[in-house]
């Protein structure tokens, strides 16, 4: 029987072991998709407790606390801070089986020096010790993300943002971290959504310029791009929560605009030509400044109407969706490639049945001597996780290539979170080093090496076009 989370978790052979502590367990981390507050880095924030650093925005653990009975005033309500903690201690001893079970514990042992098993027995010894750390200025927000050596976080931005908290990150000589915009302008592709005039009028204040044709909204989009890039920004990200191609000309996504702003209805159809057409104006401008851009395929958001209306969005009533991609995901990407315009991509899917769609699709669209130009990117969300993890890499390494995978991210709001990348570095090597025990893969520690030092850190380091 193994210990509990010791030095060898989730590596469960010979070669892991080596490839883990030689190779995988030292590389920097480079962090390319994360919602971490840019205001939090920039103020160098200090928690007042460990709910403040591990639940005020945790939707994963405010689900699993519903899923056990938790009330509502426990999780996003007015309960105190120490109620709150121990409504999550109480979780976590039935969260076995569940990714949050081992994050949790790595972030006690690696950030707090903490081996204990959190629970409701645990919990008040827990909450004074973390507490205790948190008091002193090695535990403020930039010390903690320096701990785990973390060369690039990349946030996600509204174009309407002044990204005011980037520039002062930037400022800040003894903070070694690059800590860089990524331009996520979801809000101006949903033109259905109740809010859209509302952001357009943002994004107006923030161009300093009048919107009243689709050729001015493009032009805004243009100038917040120029503005992003020259912050530092590389990276675009879409939510697509459903995958459609409808082609329309200029003139025709024009009259649409208007017709959005003067009536404020549009139809399905409408409403799949204006976001085709807009998606392929920006995959152009991100091609032209040779940014990255990827396509988060797949969420079903904001099903409980009642709680949307109680707690908001990002509270963990999101799920999967199970839209046909195929069809459509080709028909984007072909539409840019056409022109030789298509940026380099990175693919994710939150519905598992879509690996292989994924692993073959990004074949379709290699090469511009750019290795691994098109990614399928790592598990995403619900897939972040063990067996998700090694399902989208076998899948990767079954009908492409592992060798050129860019990794993992965080995909989280926690400063903390950033022993995910251990997790996702131990399953790796466990992956490999089991194909290697199996005699599927040659023991040559040096051909290996390579792999491990690359896929964790050195193909997403020059795969962003981001100097360090």
């Amino acid at each position: 029987m193994k210990k509990f989370m010791d030095d060898n978790f989730l590596l469960n052979n010979d070669v892991a072991i080596e490839l883990y502590h030689k190779f995988g367990k030292r590389m920097p981390i480079y962090d390319f998709h994360s919602h971490l507050s840019p205001q939090e880095i920039s103020s160098n924030k200090q928690y007042k407790n460990i709910t403040e650093l591990w639940l005020s925005g945790d939707h994963y653990k405010w689900r699993a606390m519903r899923s056990n009975g938790i009330d509502e005033r426990y999780i996003t309500g007015n309960a105190d801070d120490y109620e709150k903690f121990m409504a999550w201690a109480k979780t976590i001893s039935v969260c076995i089986g569940n990714p949050l079970f081992h994050w949790t514990h790595l972030e006690l042992q690696r950030y707090f020096g903490i081996c204990d098993v959190l629970s409701e027995d645990t919990a008040e010894d827990i909450w004074n010790r973390c507490n205790k750390f948190l008091k002193g200025d090695d535990f403020r927000a930039k010390r903690l993300i320096e701990k785990l050596k973390v060369d690039v976080i990349c946030t996600t931005d509204d174009p309407a943002d002044n990204l005011e908290h980037h520039k002062k990150i930037k400022e800040d000589r003894v903070f070694y971290t690059k800590v860089l915009p990524t331009f996520r302008p979801d809000r101006g592709l949903n033109i259905e959504n109740d809010a859209f005039v509302t952001w357009l009028e943002e994004l107006s204040q923030a161009c300093q310029m009048k919107i009243e044709t689709y050729a001015d909204y493009l032009k805004a989009l243009d100038n917040r791009i120029r503005y992003f890039h020259e912050t530092g920004c590389r990276i675009s990200d879409h939510s697509l929560e459903e995958v459609f191609y409808a082609e329309a000309d200029i003139s025709e996504v024009e009259s649409i605009f208007l017709k959005r702003l003067r009536e404020g209805m549009l139809n399905s159809g409408e409403i799949r030509k204006f976001k085709t057409y807009t998606l392929n104006y920006l995959g152009k401008k991100y091609n032209e400044y040779r940014w990255v851009m990827q396509l988060h395929v797949g969420a079903m958001r904001n099903n409980n109407t009642r709680m949307f209306k109680s707690v908001g969005k990002d509270a963990g009533f999101d799920s999967i969706n199970d839209h046909c991609i195929a069809e459509p995901l080709s028909r984007i990407l072909d539409a840019l490639d056409k022109e030789n315009q298509l940026p380099k991509t990175i693919l994710y899917c939150l519905n598992p049945k879509d690996n292989y769609v994924l692993g073959t699709m990004i074949g379709n669209f290699q090469g511009g001597n750019v290795a691994g130009k098109i990614q399928f990117g790592s598990g995403w969300w619900y897939n972040d996780q063990k067996v998700g993890m090694i399902n989208q890499m076998t899948a990767l390494a079954n009908l492409g290539l592992l060798g050129s995978f860019v990794g993992m991210l965080t995909d989280s709001r926690s400063v903390i979170s950033f022993t995910r990348h251990e997790y996702f570095r131990r399953i790796l090597c466990n992956l490999i080093g089991q194909w290697v025990e199996d005699g599927e893969v040659p023991y040559n520690l040096g051909r290996l090496e390579s792999i491990v030092k690359n896929i964790c850190y050195r193909n997403a380091k020059n795969y962003f076009d981001i100097e360090l």
